[in-house]
């Protein structure tokens, strides 16, 4: 049921942000990990819950438990579309992420400027295949500096290192095994 709801939010404007003209390409779209959508799909059982309790419970609080349950729907559906238009895009040229279900916010640090990501991947992560990542950067007060709830955050931080390195910024590619001494 939460699948429906979420597949009928409409996805953020990706191309809109890109710099085409100048060869931008989307590498990887990275959206959150089916974690966060737990909050509101619990939200919605106890819709469930408050309107059966409305019916069969006692007449005069029936008024109360159906606001509640309405209250609680509008809640989660606020919470799945906030979840699913938060999205964090590599592109060839820079990361961005762009946020909001009303107001859109879009962060935008450019390849050039990351200096360090930390993987954080608390036990729960671990198992269930998410974590977060920290950006360092030579200004450290960004919009880019947490990106939460990631799924399969060293796939995606392979990524970004391989769009780092082809950009140049972490010194010639040799060919050269390092760890061979040759």
């Amino acid at each position: 049921m939460i699948q429906l709801l979420i597949d009928r939010i409409p996805d953020q404007q990706v191309d809109a942000h890109l710099l085409s003209e100048e060869g931008e390409v989307v590498v990887d779209l990275v959206r959150k990990h089916s974690i966060v959508y737990a909050l509101p799909a619990t939200e919605l059982l106890l819709v469930a819950a408050s309107w059966i309790v409305a019916v069969l419970g006692p007449i005069d609080l029936g008024w109360f438990f159906l606001l509640l349950g309405f209250a609680l729907a509008g809640h989660a559906v606020y919470g799945t579309a906030r979840e699913r238009r938060d999205i964090f895009v590599i592109t060839n040229m820079r990361v961005f992420r762009a946020s909001g279900v009303f107001n859109v916010k879009i962060a935008t640090m450019p390849i050039t400027r990351i200096l360090d990501i930390t993987v954080d991947k608390p036990l729960v992560g671990r198992v269930l295949g998410y974590g977060h990542f920290v950006f360092e950067s030579a200004a450290q007060a960004q919009g880019l500096r947490d990106i939460r709830y990631i799924g399969d955050p060293d796939r995606r931080d392979l990524t970004i290192q391989r769009v780092v390195q082809r950009a140049g910024l972490r010194g010639p590619r040799t060919g050269v095994d390092p760890l061979d001494g040759r």
